[in-house]
Formats: C-alpha cells, structure tokens, sequence
C-alpha cells in the first residue's frame, strides 16, 4: 500500500532508457521508439555505450555520465546485468524503474538492492506502463491507446495485449494501462491506492493470476471501491489451472468472498471481461435494477429474457398510464407487457415513439433496446433517429441504455454511432444482460458494503474457557475433537450442542427420547462396565421409537460380542415429531493458504466439495454479512428451503454464523471445523455431529486473517471529572443509529469548526462511511455512555493514516452539552496512543483559528501549533517518533 516512488513511476518527468538500441527486434529499440512516439513531453535519455544517439536522440555511455538522476529508468539489457545497474541507478538517485525480464533466480537480490536503495519496481517480466493523458508509452506495445477513463492493471501481459488489440479496434481509451509482470515490489495494492485518487481514472479493472499479501489487497480494494467501480477477472479457479501457471492462490471460493467483501464485481471470462469494458466505458451508473426491454422480434427478447432470469434480474412492470400511451402507437394487436415486442415490421418511427413513452415512465431504471437486422427498419438509420430521440429527451440522462445491434456486417456502422454518442451497445441480447447485470451485481456489492448492521441478540462468549480447553487439547498433542469432546468449546460461545443423556438400557433410551422431543446423544451404558472406553460415530435418523430401541438393541448387542469393555457413544436419537420439515445444512471452517479463514455454508448430506456446494465468506462476520452469506447460499441454490411449514429461519441462522466467526477469531488453533449436520427446524438449531481439527499456533492471532476484526483490546473503562462512567471503545458498524442521534446534539458550530462548512443533514452514506471502517486504515473511539435502558455516544476521536501508514489525519468531535468534562482530553490521548503503537510516525490536523478550545488543548499535548491567518486555519502538528 506504500505511495512511495509511485508518483515517479507513473508520472515521470524524465526516462532513462538503459540498453538503448538502433537494431530492430532488441527491446532497447522498441522502447525508444514506443517512447518517442507516444508524446512524452519529457526528456527520454538513451543509455548505451555503442552509440552516439538512438532515434536522434543524445545517448549518454553509462548511467554515472547521465546529467542528472531521472525519475524513471528502464532496463531493457540482458537480465545478468540487472543488478549491476540497479545498484547504479541506486547511486544515481533514481526514483522508480521497470525491468522488463529478470529470472526468478535473482528476484531476492533485486527486491534487497532496491529496498535499500529507496528505488519503486515495476515487474520484473513487465509488459510495461502506457499512460496515455501523459503521452507516455512505456512498454513493448506496439499498440497505441486513446485517452479514456479506464485504468486497466494486469499480472498477464499475454492479456494485457490481447485487450490493447480489442480496445483499438472499437476505439476505447484508458486512463493508465499498467502490466505489472512478478510484482516484485509494487503490487496491486499499490496501484489501487493510487488510482482511488486519480482524477482522471472513473473505474478500474483488474487481471489477477496471485496475490502476494491477503489483507493489503482486501483493504486497498475496499477503500477505493467506494470511490469507483472495480471489476476483477480471476484466472486458475482449478487446481490444475493454478498449477499451470505457477501460483496457489487457494480456493476459489475464498477468491469469491474476498471480492464480494471489498465491494469489487468479479467476471468469470474474457468474454464478460470484454463485456465489463464497454459497459464501464459507457453505462450510466444504475438507480435500481427494473429492466425494460424493447425489441423488433420474439427471439432475441427471449434470449436476453433467459439469461435475466438466470442471473435473477427483475423485470421492469410498466404501470397503467404508460400501457395506456404504448397502445395509442402501437397497431393492434401487438402486446404491451414486458418485454415489449414491436415485431419485425417496426419502423425507426414506431422505435423512436415508444422509446419517447417508456423514458417518460417512472416505472423502469434501465432500458434495453435490441434490433435485429430488417429491411424495413435499417440498423444504421434507426440507430440515428434512436440516439437523437435520447439525446432531445429530458430523461435521456437519467435512465441507464443499452443497446444491442443484433448482425455483424450490417450493423458495424449502427454500433459505431452508438458508441461515438457515447451509448453502450452490444452484439447478442446475452452480452447485454450479462453487462446489466454485472452493474446489477456491483450495485448489490456496494449496497452490503454500505448497508447497516442489525445489532444482534445478546451473545453468550467465554473466550477464556475454550481457549483453555483447546491449549489443554494441543499440549496433550490432540489434533481432532469430536461431537462430545468439543461441546464445552462450543457452548461457550453460544452454539447450541447435542445434550447428552445416559441410559442403563434401551428402553430407557427412548423413554428419555419421547420425553425431550428433539435430538439427543444417548450413551448406553450397563452399570457392571467399568472401563470408559467408547465407541464414537455412530449416528442414526429413526422415524419411531420401535425403530429406536430396535437399533439400540443391536448396536449394544454388537457392541458387546467385539468390544466386551466399551459403551456406545454418540447414537444420535429423534422423535419423528421434530424430525418431519427438519433441514440438514452443514457448516465448515478451512483455512485458505492467502485468505486464511473462510466460513462455508452449503448443505448436509452431500459429498463436500467447497467451489460447488457452498456459499463463503471472511471472518469477521456481523448480522448483516452473515445474512448475505445466508441469502447468497439460497439463491445459488447452495442450500434450499425443504419445508413449507418449517421455513428457515434467516435471522436464526446468521446469528449461529456470527457465533462460528467470533469462535474462529478467538481461537488461532483452529485448523478446520465441520459441523455435519447443523439440524434447522423452525427457529432451533442443534449441531448434531462436530469435528474440530487442532494445530499449536503462536505469534498474532490477527494476522492471519484477511480483515482485521474488532479490537477489543483498545476497549477501556473512563472515570470523567464528574465522576460519571462511560467507555471508550473502537467504533462499530452498528453505531449508526447511535452516531446520528449524537450529531444531532452538537451544535452547529462545533460541526462548522469540525467540517469547515455548514451541514444541514448527514446521509446514511456519510454514516456508513463513518462507522464501517477500515481497522488497517482507519481508527474511530467512541466514548459510550449507558442510560437506564440506552447506550449513547457523547464523544469520538478519528485518525484516518495515509496508505503508507506514515501520517494520521486526526480530528475530536464532544457533544456541545457535555464540555468540560475533560472527555476530549482524554480520546485525543487514547488516539495518540494508539497511533503511536501502530507505527504512525505524525498525527496532523487543522482547525479554525475561532476554535480557542481545540488549539489549547493541542498545546497542552505538545502538538505543534501554526496559526495561518491568511488562509484562515490552524495547523497542528505532533511528531510520535
């Protein structure tokens, strides 16, 4: 996430070319001429011994001669002389540079020399960097590329040419193209952080094959996706695919979670890649997902009504007024639902009036318009009379189009007059649902990104006691618990485990069956046993109590002819009254090798196979997220509702899922953890069998997760002057409420002196934005009072570090009514400490020069105080090394 450098590798004042060449085919040649005619207005400097100048330009002997050190360099020699020069650019105080190839021998060397040096790599094996709003062509591509407003970032540069070719021939522009080869040093982490704050970037796109660090990825992504779009295509979703090209990136359901979680849109192809492209470049964002296509024949609205369908589009339902208006420009006989078939003898005209109705109409967020080639209707002239209509009509701008040209001859000049006017269009009715519904998607990602979390019921949670069974469990060298071994574990944090009943005989057994109504783990055991050995696994679903105590009877029987000294463990027995409308679901805890924890849902029953049978997600998980995992796993069919009169119960189900994340988070020696089956039935859950897998784990818990969880170390109890309690504690997604109603009870002066202008409402946006934080990036203490039957925040400090964690931005906000309690104080040194423990290095804010309060408390903590009249602020400053 570093920034270092990155302002010189991508917006060079000057180049080096290091192994510049006048032979064709020697990379130093490409690079000069792609250099030279890409427009870059700086100064390219040649470096090479044989000649005097390379495409009329002065080269210089060797990198010590040149006149001054440049911002960028690129090797373009044989890969044995790369840390030779490197060490040489190092010395010349060169800031960034680009090695083209490199054997993965010398990868270590080259990524020491440059760390101490001070010097940002690109690559090695890079395609290069094009940047094409700087005229800056640095890379093997001989394809030149217009100015857009697409960054595109790529691990492949066999991709990486193939979308430069497709993006010439319909003439898509980019913002940055960037190739990052064996991301050595600058990662895509980097690159994200850099294009969130580029003005001239409205979306990006990635091409990833690995990751090198989870969390940097996970963190850097949702923080820039809440600036734009990002879309990712992620190749290798097989074993196989990730053994060919050399990477073990994990499951690929982990890769699912992990972009659903940032607020990313994941493709599966080149095809949809390409798709995703024309709709960035073009589409207006949506207002909501009702789609209404209109079409001059049957077929292709029902290959694009197919496709909707299964990728769980919803349809726009046109109200009365507007079927009303249809049908006055329509002949009889023609429909007027959704979608609206004009039939093959539709003229531009008809096309152009219908068009006019349906944009008047409240009714819909986006319009799809198909044409299928015909003689009556021709593509080029309507597609015209089309683009004029939207751009006349005072709604044209408001609802999201799309187009799809149906042909290919035929309709090459239509499409390209759709996307002169800067109209997305397609040529299948599937490529353009898919579109839609990949700005579908990222709207939905973005709404859970933003969306607040129900606080959930009070949680039972004795970190301590499972903590200490599961040492004792590892020190004893136990690697696995089963059912019964693991229940006190999982009763301290919640999770409703099999009681365990013991029965001298069978018909006790089903006496104590009938009774409870529900699953129960029986152990038969006779009173002359004396040895405590058992026999461990054996699970039953019986319909009957005969059932029950037949099977018992057998078991015992069986039991004892091979194992004279044992006792039966673990015969799970349930009355058919509970039984009937019962679901077997099952929930299973992996650790990925890059993502570390996942959390699977999917159902009992089946032979497990992860990619396909399951739902995933990231600890940690709240209310909401562990709803989307739910409602996800539902509608991919990954679980399914079995019974009418026993419907799952959703909210029930998150909480049981908010408990395994609390579990898994607490517990570092956690390998896997496999609850098979969870039994649901109405709203009780009964964890029928457990298996939990052990290994000795030391060093920070946190570390191994992709998102940081809550810090409940940074809780803390605070006595105020007037003797009043309250706790400071880290901000949490579900004070929303709670923030709101504080806002409300400062005065509009504190907030002018807070935000430097007059706010008259904060939006759940700015809300979200404030609670659902970043704990990598981002730190909020509130200070939280208790009431008779309320919580309320009084007080909140926030630091907001730079991406590379070297300066906070920090501010202090105390409800206007509760001054003087010494509560500011206190949070800005809570938030000093903090900031210093996290290896911030400053903490900086400004303030109005009227806020008298803020500067004397900044003085009494040694902040350095600059008093700007002119500009009207005040600088505070406070070194913490």
């Amino acid at each position: 996430m570093s920034q270092r450098g990155l302002e010189a590798l991508l917006r060079p004042k000057s180049i080096a070319v290091i192994g510049a060449s006048i032979k064709e085919g020697r990379a130093g040649y490409f690079m000069m001429r792609n250099l030279l005619a890409g427009g870059f207005s700086g100064p390219v400097l040649p470096v090479t011994p044989k000649y005097k100048a390379v495409s009329g330009v002065l080269a210089w002997p060797d990198i010590a001669s040149l006149p001054f050190a440049p911002d960028l360099a690129i090797i373009c020699t044989h890969a044995k002389r790369n840390l030779a020069l490197l060490e040489q650019l190092g010395e010349k105080g060169c800031k960034s540079c680009i090695i083209l190839s490199a054997p993965s021998s010398q990868l270590a060397a080259l990524k020491t020399c440059a760390s101490r040096w001070g010097i940002r790599l690109l690559g090695p094996n890079s395609l290069g960097l094009l940047a094409p709003w700087q005229g800056l062509n640095a890379s093997f591509s001989p394809v030149p590329i217009a100015k857009g407003r697409i960054a595109f970032i790529s691990q492949s540069a066999a991709v990486s040419n193939t979308i430069l070719d497709w993006a010439q021939q319909r003439n898509l522009g980019f913002s940055w193209f960037i190739a990052l080869g064996d991301s050595l040093d600058i990662d895509v982490d980097d690159l994200l952080d850099f294009l969130a704050r580029d003005g001239k970037t409205s979306a990006i796109l990635l091409y990833l094959e690995h990751l090198s660090d989870a969390r940097r990825f996970v963190s850097a992504s949702r923080s820039a996706s809440r600036n734009k779009p990002i879309l990712v295509i992620k190749s290798g979703r097989s074993h196989q695919a990730q053994a060919m090209l050399g990477s073990h990136s994990g499951l690929d359901a982990a890769w699912d979670a992990a972009i659903q979680r940032a607020g990313l849109l994941r493709v599966q192809d080149t095809h949809e890649l390409f798709s995703a492209v024309e709709s960035l470049s073009h589409m207006r964002p949506l207002r909501g997902e009702r789609l209404m296509i209109l079409s001059n024949g049957a077929a292709p609205a029902a290959l694009a009504l197919d496709e909707l369908y299964a990728r769980s589009g919803k349809l726009a339902i046109l109200d009365d007024h507007t079927l009303q208006a249809l049908a006055s420009q329509l002949p009889e006989g023609l429909g007027r639902g959704n979608p609206l078939d004009l039939k093959d003898d539709a003229t531009p005209e008809r096309y152009v009036a219908c068009i006019n109705i349906l944009l008047d109409s409240h009714a819909l967020d986006a319009l799809m318009i198909i044409h299928a080639p015909s003689a009556v209707s021709p593509p080029s002239e309507t597609a015209e009379r089309i683009i004029n209509a939207i751009k006349d009509h005072p709604r044209g701008k408001h609802i999201t189009l799309l187009t799809n040209w149906c042909g290919e001859y035929s309709s090459q000049a239509a499409r390209r007059a759709f996307t002169q006017a800067g109209i997305p269009t397609w040529r299948t009715p599937e490529g353009t649902v898919t579109a839609f519904m990949h700005q579908v998607e990222y709207r939905r990602n973005q709404k859970q990104l933003r969306e607040t979390p129900s606080l959930p019921p009070h949680i039972a949670q004795n970190s301590a006691q499972a903590h200490q069974r599961l040492q004792q469990a590892v020190e004893a060298g136990v690697t696995t618990l089963d059912t019964h071994e693991v229940q006190p574990v999982l009763q301290a944090y919640g999770l409703a485990t099999l009681p365990t009943w013991i029965a001298s005989d069978s018909r006790e057994a089903v006496t104590i069956a009938d009774r409870i109504g529900y699953p129960v783990a029986l152990k038969l055991r006779s009173p002359d046993i004396a040895h405590k050995s058992e026999v461990q696994g054996v699970m039953l679903y019986l319909r009957s109590a005969a059932e029950v105590a037949q099977a018992a009877d057998a078991m015992l029987e069986r039991v004892r002819d091979t194992h004279p000294q044992a006792h039966i463990a673990g015969l799970l027995v349930q009355s058919m009254a509970n039984r009937a409308g019962a679901q077997e679901l099952r929930v299973v805890v992996e650790i990925d090798p890059l993502f570390g924890p996942i959390i699977m849902l999917g159902e009992g029953g089946v032979e497990w196979q992860p990619d396909k049978q399951a739902a995933a997600a990231l600890p940690p998980l709240n209310m909401t997220l562990a709803r989307y995992l739910v409602i996800q796993a539902m509608k991919s069919g990954k679980i399914r509702s079995r019974s009418a009169l026993h419907p799952l119960d959703i909210t029930g189900l998150s909480q049981l899922l908010v408990q395994v994340s609390n579990l898994v988070i607490d517990c570092p020696e956690i390998q896997r953890l496999d609850i098979h089956p969870l039994l649901a039935s109405a709203n009780e859950f009964t964890l029928l069998d457990v298996t939990l897998q052990l290994a000795p784990f030391s060093g920070d818990s946190e570390a191994r997760l992709a998102i940081r969880p809550y810090p409940h170390h940074l809780e803390e109890q605070v006595t105020l002057k007037d003797g009043q309690h309250c706790l400071f504690r880290p901000i949490l997604p579900e004070d929303e409420p709670l923030l709101r109603a504080f806002i409300a009870q400062v005065t509009k002066e504190d907030l002018y002196y807070r935000y430097f202008s007059e706010i008259n409402e904060f939006t759940h946006e700015d809300l979200a934005n404030m609670t659902q934080i970043d704990y990598d990036r981002e730190m909020a203490i509130v200070a939280v009072r208790q009431q008779q039957d309320y919580e309320e925040i009084i007080g909140v400090t926030r630091a907001i570090s730079d991406a590379d964690n070297t300066d906070a931005e920090f501010s202090v906000l105390v409800r206007s009514d509760l001054k003087g309690l010494g509560m500011g104080r206190r949070l800005l040194e809570k938030m000093i400490r903090y900031t210093r423990d996290h290896g911030l290095q400053q903490l900086n804010g400004i303030t109005m020069p009227h806020n008298t309060g803020m500067i004397t408390l900044a003085r009494k903590l040694h902040f350095h105080v600059d008093v700007q009249l002119d500009d009207g602020i005040v600088s505070l400053h406070l070194p913490l090394t």
